[in-house]
Protein backbone atom coordinates (compact mmCIF):
# COMPACT_ATOMS: atom_id res chain seq x y z
CA UNK A 1 0.00 0.00 0.00
CA UNK A 2 1.41 3.80 -0.78
CA UNK A 3 1.64 6.17 1.95
CA UNK A 4 0.18 9.40 1.73
CA UNK A 5 3.45 10.97 0.86
CA UNK A 6 6.39 9.80 -1.38
CA UNK A 7 9.15 13.15 -1.34
CA UNK A 8 10.32 12.41 -4.40
CA UNK A 9 13.94 13.82 -5.75
CA UNK A 10 16.57 14.47 -8.36
CA UNK A 11 19.28 17.11 -9.90
CA UNK A 12 18.10 19.06 -12.65
CA UNK A 13 18.61 17.31 -15.80
CA UNK A 14 17.77 13.76 -14.12
CA UNK A 15 15.19 12.82 -16.11
CA UNK A 16 13.23 12.26 -12.94
CA UNK A 17 10.12 14.61 -14.40
CA UNK A 18 9.55 12.17 -17.17
CA UNK A 19 9.76 9.14 -14.77
CA UNK A 20 7.69 10.69 -12.09
CA UNK A 21 4.97 11.43 -14.92
CA UNK A 22 5.11 7.93 -15.81
CA UNK A 23 4.60 6.51 -11.88
CA UNK A 24 1.62 9.29 -11.68
CA UNK A 25 -0.16 7.54 -14.32
CA UNK A 26 -0.54 4.96 -12.08
CA UNK A 27 -3.68 5.79 -11.19
CA UNK A 28 -3.14 5.72 -7.36
CA UNK A 29 -1.45 9.05 -7.32
CA UNK A 30 -3.23 12.55 -6.98
CA UNK A 31 -2.88 14.35 -9.78
CA UNK A 32 -4.42 17.37 -8.77
CA UNK A 33 -1.16 19.16 -9.06
CA UNK A 34 -1.15 19.45 -12.58
CA UNK A 35 -1.82 23.36 -14.04
CA UNK A 36 -1.43 24.64 -17.40
CA UNK A 37 0.60 27.18 -15.77
CA UNK A 38 3.18 24.56 -14.58
CA UNK A 39 3.44 23.32 -17.90
CA UNK A 40 7.54 23.49 -19.48
CA UNK A 41 7.93 21.41 -22.65
CA UNK A 42 11.01 21.08 -24.48
CA UNK A 43 11.36 19.58 -28.53
CA UNK A 44 8.88 16.92 -28.43
CA UNK A 45 9.28 16.12 -24.26
CA UNK A 46 6.52 17.71 -21.75
CA UNK A 47 8.89 17.60 -19.15
CA UNK A 48 7.49 19.33 -16.77
CA UNK A 49 3.26 19.58 -15.29
CA UNK A 50 3.75 18.91 -11.87
CA UNK A 51 3.97 21.20 -8.73
CA UNK A 52 7.53 21.39 -7.59
CA UNK A 53 8.84 23.06 -4.28
CA UNK A 54 11.57 24.92 -3.24
CA UNK A 55 13.58 27.81 -2.94
CA UNK A 56 11.89 30.41 -5.23
CA UNK A 57 9.59 28.13 -6.39
CA UNK A 58 5.74 28.47 -6.23
CA UNK A 59 5.96 26.08 -2.97
CA UNK A 60 9.13 26.39 -0.62
CA UNK A 61 9.82 23.24 1.05
CA UNK A 62 8.07 23.96 4.57
CA UNK A 63 7.23 20.66 5.88
CA UNK A 64 4.27 21.57 7.53
CA UNK A 65 1.04 19.49 6.45
CA UNK A 66 -0.50 22.90 4.90
CA UNK A 67 1.96 23.57 2.39
CA UNK A 68 2.94 19.87 1.41
CA UNK A 69 -1.11 19.66 0.50
CA UNK A 70 -1.70 22.83 -0.89
CA UNK A 71 -0.90 22.32 -4.63
CA UNK A 72 -3.70 19.19 -4.62
CA UNK A 73 -7.54 19.19 -4.51
CA UNK A 74 -7.76 15.42 -4.99
CA UNK A 75 -7.29 11.69 -3.99
CA UNK A 76 -4.29 9.79 -3.30
CA UNK A 77 -0.74 9.51 -2.89
CA UNK A 78 1.07 12.80 -3.14
CA UNK A 79 4.49 12.72 -5.27
CA UNK A 80 5.85 15.91 -3.53
CA UNK A 81 8.41 16.91 -6.04
CA UNK A 82 11.56 18.88 -5.09
CA UNK A 83 15.55 19.41 -6.31
CA UNK A 84 16.21 20.62 -2.87
CA UNK A 85 14.81 17.65 -0.31
CA UNK A 86 18.27 15.89 -0.07
CA UNK A 87 19.01 19.02 2.39
CA UNK A 88 15.83 17.75 4.24
CA UNK A 89 16.08 13.88 4.59
CA UNK A 90 16.46 13.69 8.49
CA UNK A 91 13.37 16.38 8.96
CA UNK A 92 11.54 14.35 6.78
CA UNK A 93 11.86 10.93 8.56
CA UNK A 94 11.52 13.05 11.80
CA UNK A 95 8.10 14.47 10.64
CA UNK A 96 6.69 12.02 8.16
CA UNK A 97 7.77 8.73 9.83
CA UNK A 98 5.30 6.48 7.15
CA UNK A 99 6.51 9.02 4.15
CA UNK A 100 8.79 6.93 1.28
CA UNK A 101 11.49 8.78 -0.01
CA UNK A 102 12.15 8.13 -3.49
CA UNK A 103 15.63 9.24 -5.79
CA UNK A 104 16.13 9.38 -9.11
CA UNK A 105 20.10 9.83 -9.68
CA UNK A 106 22.12 10.12 -12.91
CA UNK A 107 25.53 10.75 -13.70
CA UNK A 108 25.78 14.84 -12.84
CA UNK A 109 27.91 15.66 -16.36
CA UNK A 110 24.84 14.21 -17.99
CA UNK A 111 22.55 15.43 -15.59
CA UNK A 112 24.15 18.92 -16.17
CA UNK A 113 24.09 18.36 -20.13
CA UNK A 114 20.78 17.22 -20.75
CA UNK A 115 19.08 20.13 -18.27
CA UNK A 116 21.28 22.62 -20.78
CA UNK A 117 19.78 21.09 -24.02
CA UNK A 118 16.29 20.67 -22.36
CA UNK A 119 16.14 24.71 -21.88
CA UNK A 120 18.69 25.61 -19.03
CA UNK A 121 18.39 29.02 -18.05
CA UNK A 122 15.21 29.17 -20.42
CA UNK A 123 13.39 26.54 -18.72
CA UNK A 124 10.02 28.75 -17.26
CA UNK A 125 9.03 26.06 -14.54
CA UNK A 126 10.25 25.34 -12.43
CA UNK A 127 11.93 28.34 -11.26
CA UNK A 128 16.38 28.12 -11.33
CA UNK A 129 17.14 31.27 -10.24
CA UNK A 130 18.38 30.21 -7.03
CA UNK A 131 21.43 28.22 -8.97
CA UNK A 132 22.52 31.35 -10.13
CA UNK A 133 24.53 30.46 -13.05
CA UNK A 134 26.15 27.63 -14.81
CA UNK A 135 29.43 26.96 -12.07
CA UNK A 136 26.09 27.53 -9.17
CA UNK A 137 24.24 24.99 -11.01
CA UNK A 138 27.40 22.66 -11.30
CA UNK A 139 27.92 22.72 -7.73
CA UNK A 140 24.78 22.05 -6.53
CA UNK A 141 23.76 18.96 -8.95
CA UNK A 142 27.22 17.37 -7.33
CA UNK A 143 25.79 18.33 -3.89
CA UNK A 144 22.40 17.32 -4.48
CA UNK A 145 24.09 13.82 -5.90
CA UNK A 146 26.24 13.33 -2.81
CA UNK A 147 23.25 13.84 -0.39
CA UNK A 148 21.03 11.30 -2.18
CA UNK A 149 24.20 8.74 -2.35
CA UNK A 150 24.98 9.24 0.89
CA UNK A 151 21.36 8.74 1.90
CA UNK A 152 20.88 5.76 0.38
CA UNK A 153 24.00 3.66 1.36
CA UNK A 154 23.32 5.23 5.05
CA UNK A 155 19.74 3.36 4.71
CA UNK A 156 21.23 0.49 2.49
CA UNK A 157 18.57 1.70 -0.61
CA UNK A 158 18.92 -0.77 -3.58
CA UNK A 159 18.98 0.98 -6.80
CA UNK A 160 17.39 -0.49 -9.74
CA UNK A 161 18.22 0.92 -13.41
CA UNK A 162 15.25 2.82 -15.25
CA UNK A 163 13.59 0.18 -17.91
CA UNK A 164 14.23 2.16 -20.70
CA UNK A 165 16.83 4.52 -19.48
CA UNK A 166 20.08 2.85 -19.30
CA UNK A 167 22.07 6.06 -17.45
CA UNK A 168 18.86 6.46 -14.50
CA UNK A 169 18.75 4.80 -11.67
CA UNK A 170 15.63 4.86 -9.09
CA UNK A 171 16.13 3.91 -4.90
CA UNK A 172 13.38 4.34 -2.41
CA UNK A 173 13.39 4.60 1.33
CA UNK A 174 10.59 2.89 3.14
CA UNK A 175 10.48 2.66 6.81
Amino acid sequence: MLPEYIFYTGVPGSRWSGIAQDIKSSGDYDCTDRADHRVYTHGEFNGHCDAYFGTGMEFDCNLDKSNLDAPFSGQGTRLLMSHEWPYYFNQIIERYPDAWIQLVYRDTFRCFDWWKKAGGWNITYPNYDWYVDDAGMRREIKEQSKLMIDFANKHKLLWSKVPYQSDIYTGTYRP
